[in-house]
């Protein structure tokens, strides 16, 4: 598979932490996947739930919202940015679309380890996966 055909990762990186963990990435001279779209963001509870979904439906087949986690700077932002993530988990059930195609996680300034390992998480799972939508829905057994 070339890097045209992979699957499309966006990663929102809080610009306070998962920014400049990322950052570290590339100081400490490692890669990541070229299928993946990192993009700097102030606080992802801004967010509104259209926009992961309108990520699914342009092709977008994962994203990794990295946050501070319960450090972030702006008061109840981690909590209002759970709460969000778990609403658009519903709609995603709704659509058929496998919650594990979104997944929130708190990446330090300096844990390029662990960004790594997100990513490569991502990328694992949606190479298995494939695009959005593909996935089968569970059908309940027979009673």
């Amino acid at each position: 598979m070339t890097a045209a055909d992979a699957p499309k990762i966006l990663i929102l990186a809080t610009e306070d932490c998962a920014y400049p963990g990322a950052n570290s990435v590339g100081q400490a001279h490692l890669t990541y996947p070229e299928n993946t779209f990192l993009l700097r963001v102030r606080e992802p509870a801004m967010f509104p739930e259209k926009f992961y979904l309108d990520c699914f439906d342009k092709g977008i087949a994962g994203i990794i919202v990295m946050s501070c986690g319960v450090e972030c700077p702006y008061e109840g932002a981690y909590n209002a940015l759970a709460a969000r993530i778990n609403r658009v988990y519903q709609t995603m059930k709704a659509r058929g679309l496998d919650i594990r195609r979104l997944r929130l996680t708190a990446i330090c300034t300096v844990c390029n380890r662990a960004f790594l390992k997100e990513v490569q998480q991502m990328v694992d799972l949606m190479n298995e996966l494939g695009a959005p939508g593909s996935e089968v829905k569970a059908t309940s057994p027979a009673a």
